[in-house]
């Protein structure tokens, strides 16, 4: 009988990724994200654990949608009180908040608990092309969202 691998909860071996979403589509880059966040990319994967790497998305104001769901797709968010919805457009979220685009897209796909909750601590936005954790070395990961083309 074979046994599974369970890795030790000290030695996971996390890398700092830097992903350019500029001229991406949302959902393409989206699952990618998550899928390094999660750690599936890993031989090491195991569900239960945060095995994932650390994800630094960079240019998150020119992530691109298809059709017209810049115009149709609407963000909602709600304060607490009695009629406090407030619904927003993917093209004035964009404008206002483009972080949250992005973040909102990886978070629904990540596990509705503790752990995806632990996992999303690891994705960092930023709307332009700068970012403050060059000490941490990242490595440039290139996302080839469309199936049969290359970067």
């Amino acid at each position: 009988m074979t046994k599974t691998y369970v890795p030790p909860q000290n030695s996971v071996d996390r890398q700092w990724h830097v992903i350019d979403a500029e001229g991406q589509r949302l959902g393409r880059l989206a699952t990618e994200i998550a899928t390094v966040l999660r750690g599936k990319n890993k031989p090491t994967f195991t569900p239960h654990m945060d095995t994932g790497d650390f994800v630094i998305v960079v240019n998150a104001e020119k992530v691109v949608v298809t059709g017209r769901k810049a115009t149709t797709k609407l963000y909602r968010r709600h304060s607490g009180r009695p009629g406090g919805m407030k619904t927003e457009t993917f093209d004035k979220l964009q404008a206002r908040l483009p972080e949250r685009i992005i973040e909102q897209a990886v978070k629904g796909m990540l596990p509705k608990n503790s752990l995806g909750r632990q996992q999303f601590t690891k994705l960092k936005v930023y709307a332009g092309p700068e970012h403050p954790h060059q000490a941490q070395t990242p490595q440039t990961l290139v996302v080839n969202t469309i199936p049969g083309e290359a970067k």
